[in-house]
């Protein structure tokens, strides 16, 4: 039987498609749970001030408003998670990928409260944590196919990690400047 992992260790890059890379690559630290942990707590901090009429600001035509964005994050991040999950557990059946677009137009998060959403985030944010604690080191390392690319359960982790943080940087830049 083996011991939980301390830390899932950073993903070599033949466990991930190149296109990942820009993800994982924004994760500079090797304890990926606590990143997880800090980043929440930035992300509550940064987008728990925002105003209902600036949670509706899109810095160009065409873009996705700050709902929008945090609703993006939450679906990805359920989405991966659920990867992580499915890999983690020895599943090898191929996982389809999903267009961000029609999740965000499907999500209707205009309809929706800053407040509600950065409580969603947060529940996903703790499940993902609670998810990964509990992987050992060799489940972390296990393989499948996601969106028809080979990638292993930790790589999906790190891509967690490092997405939320692009939009994060994003919504700092274009949105909340």
């Amino acid at each position: 039987m083996s011991t939980l992992a301390t830390s899932i260790h950073r993903p070599a890059p033949a466990e991930y498609d190149p296109y990942y890379e820009r993800y994982i690559s924004l994760v500079k630290t090797d304890d990926i749970t606590a990143t997880l942990q800090k980043q929440a707590q930035q992300t509550r901090d940064l987008l728990g001030k925002v105003s209902s009429e600036k949670a509706e600001f899109r810095y160009a035509s065409g873009k996705w408003s700050v709902k929008e964005v945090l609703g993006h994050i939450n679906d990805t991040e359920r989405i991966m998670s659920y990867r992580v999950l499915r890999i983690a557990r020895g599943d090898q059946t191929p996982i389809e990928g999903y267009e961000q677009d029609d999740y965000v137009t499907g999500g209707k998060f205009s309809r929706r409260t800053m407040d509600d959403l950065l409580q969603e985030f947060m529940t996903i944010r703790n499940a993902t944590i609670q998810l990964i604690r509990h992987l050992d080191a060799e489940t972390a390392e296990r393989r499948g196919t996601a969106n028809n690319k080979q990638i292993s359960a930790r790589a999906i982790v790190y891509v967690i990690a490092g997405h939320e943080l692009h939009h994060r940087r994003i919504l700092e830049e274009k949105y909340l400047q």
